[in-house]
């Protein structure tokens, strides 16, 4: 058996590609981090310096010989996309700590209520002011106003788990509740966008089907919590490239299988991780083999990814600003009141409940996730496309900086809700 493989050319120009999309994303990380950004944001317009925002618009034969040298590029830097977010999801699964007792489980129910139920409802009276301009090829309303709701609800977990990384506040108890929450705000979510990729496709809601990847999305979790909660913790020392070999093994196979059973890679990638804790524990070895990995990630698929996702981004045609806005205000103002307004009887502090609302806001790589696959089955347009991308970007940055000032106010102030 011979497999194809890429010229030395376009290999050459794939590895120019990479090379720069790393090193912008480093450069505009770099510099959004001085001024206390989330670093994410700053990969985000690396990628969007090469694409038809800025670069391309003045050299697009430039860009085009680096990013479009042949047929297949935009495939083979897919690869490195999917393999960004699949790392960062594992990362973020390992280092989730999914805690429901009586001390949390109230704040979650609350938070999970406020930040996804309630904004999906009030974003209802919004569906039909942007829709000649949001809605897709397909032109099937059903479908774009699943997407809509998802999109004013959604947080993301890849994003807030890097901005928790950066500032150092992965393990605190506010940093472990906001990602529950997501987690199973997740589970609903991917399930309605489901539906409406299906609803797209074939125009009506197969029961049978929805049926089907609700059941198995929630079993997995379900069983995943179950496992980590009896499984006994793998005492035995295991050498260096075993533990890698395996963990990377499950990894990708876990994914993909449970891609085909109608389950998300990204939210497939975060089950494993928690899994591999549930196995070989949080012991000083494990905790230092996964560091490594964190370090490498971090400097070089994760980067990559969002620095992808900025380059496909186009703010100049296609795209109205004041739409934007409109949209930006009213997703943002309805997940911080829905989230504000039902944590208001909980016993909290004040600055704790913001801390939630304003939190829950960063949409981030499920956002950007939710874009693209509504765009590529033509649920939305390329203009909402843009929409929720931005979104994401300016809804992540507003969390950042608070959460920073909140840090330098207090430096316990996640530690105790």
């Amino acid at each position: 058996m011979k497999l194809a493989t890429l010229s030395e050319h376009e290999i050459i120009f794939t590895l120019i590609a990479l090379a720069l999309l790393l090193f912008f994303a480093f450069l505009f990380g770099t510099g959004l981090e001085k001024i206390k950004g989330p670093r994410v944001v700053g990969e985000i317009l690396g990628g969007m310096f090469f694409g038809a925002s800025f670069l391309y618009i003045f050299a697009p034969k430039f860009v085009s010989s680096i990013f479009l040298a042949y047929p297949e590029e935009g495939k083979v830097l897919n690869i490195f996309y999917q393999l960004g977010l699949i790392f960062l999801m594992f990362l973020s699964g390992y280092n989730t700590d999914i805690r429901l007792d009586r001390s949390n489980i109230k704040t979650i129910g609350l938070v999970f209520a406020g930040a996804t139920i309630l904004p999906m409802l009030g974003s209802i009276p919004f569906f039909g002011l942007f829709q000649e301009a949001y809605i897709g090829s397909v032109r099937n309303v059903a479908s774009y106003r699943i997407v809509f709701a998802i999109g004013v609800a959604i947080t993301s977990i890849p994003v807030i788990s890097k901005i928790f990384f950066d500032m150092g506040i992965m393990n605190t108890k506010f940093a472990n509740t906001v990602l529950t929450v997501s987690t199973f705000q997740d589970l609903v979510l991917w399930v309605l966008l489901n539906v409406a990729t299906r609803i797209a496709q074939s125009g009506e809601v197969k029961l049978s089907e929805m049926i089907l990847v609700v059941a198995v999305t929630l079993g997995v979790f379900a069983v995943i919590v179950l496992i980590s909660r009896r499984v006994r913790e793998i005492r035995r020392e295991i050498p260096t490239n075993v533990f890698y070999t395996l963990c990377f093994a499950v990894l990708l196979l876990v994914s993909a299988l449970l891609y085909l059973a109608g389950i998300n890679i990204m939210y497939s990638a975060f089950i494993v991780g928690y899994l591999v804790k549930a196995v070989f524990g949080t012991q000083e070895t494990t905790k230092k083999r996964m560091g490594y990995l964190e370090h490498f990630c971090f400097s070089f698929f994760i980067p990559i990814y969002f620095a992808l996702v900025g380059i496909q981004l186009n703010v100049v045609h296609d795209f109205s600003w004041l739409r934007f806005l409109i949209f930006f205000a009213i997703a943002f103002g309805l997940e911080f009141a829905g989230t504000f307004l039902l944590l208001l009887p909980a016993r909290l502090r004040m600055n704790t409940k913001l801390n939630f609302a304003i939190t829950m806001n960063a949409r981030g790589g499920p956002g950007i996730v939710l874009a693209t696959v509504a765009y590529s089955y033509n649920i939305i347009s390329i203009e909402f496309f843009t929409v929720l991308i931005l979104t994401t970007m300016v809804s992540s940055m507003i969390a950042g900086y608070w959460l920073r000032i909140q840090q330098k106010k207090s430096s316990t102030v996640f530690e105790e809700l």
